[in-house]
């Protein structure tokens, strides 16, 4: 059995400020996030969200092992763009889907060989394989 792994994110909240006291920063390592709620809970649309940062991670986990499957493969990616969805019902996740779309810098490998890497990618997700909620991929 391997030791535990851990991560660490700081949110500062400092009041907020007259317009809208939900903001606040979220540091990553070396970045700072600035946030808010989502919008429809009053925060501002301009900054991340804890939804939003959600389907973010499940998005960046999945494209993180499919493109470290393909260059092991031998076919590195050139472009990898997701437009991943997150569905709240009743406060909670109930699913998200990712939909991405590659391409490679040579010749496309075909479809099968690709479903196959995001099959593996998907198991593999730690971000995925975490939440209580179905995660389906899409390919473009």
């Amino acid at each position: 059995m391997s030791e535990p792994t851990t991560y660490e994110a700081k949110v500062v909240w400092e009041g907020g400020d007259e317009s809208d006291p939900r903001l606040h920063s979220i540091e990553l390592g070396e970045e700072k996030v600035m946030g808010s709620s989502a919008p429809g809970s009053g925060g501002d649309a301009a900054r991340s969200n804890p939804e939003v940062m959600l389907v973010g991670a499940l998005s960046s986990c999945h494209m993180l092992w499919f493109v470290a499957y393909a260059r092991a493969k031998r076919h590195p990616v050139a472009s990898y763009i997701d437009e991943a969805i997150g569905v709240m019902e009743g406060g909670k996740f109930t699913s998200a889907t990712l939909r991405p779309k590659v391409e490679f810098e040579d010749e496309h490998p075909g479809r099968e060989f690709v479903d196959e890497l995001h099959h593996r990618s998907h198991e593999r997700c730690y971000i995925a394989n975490s939440v209580n909620f179905p995660v389906t991929v899409e390919p473009q």
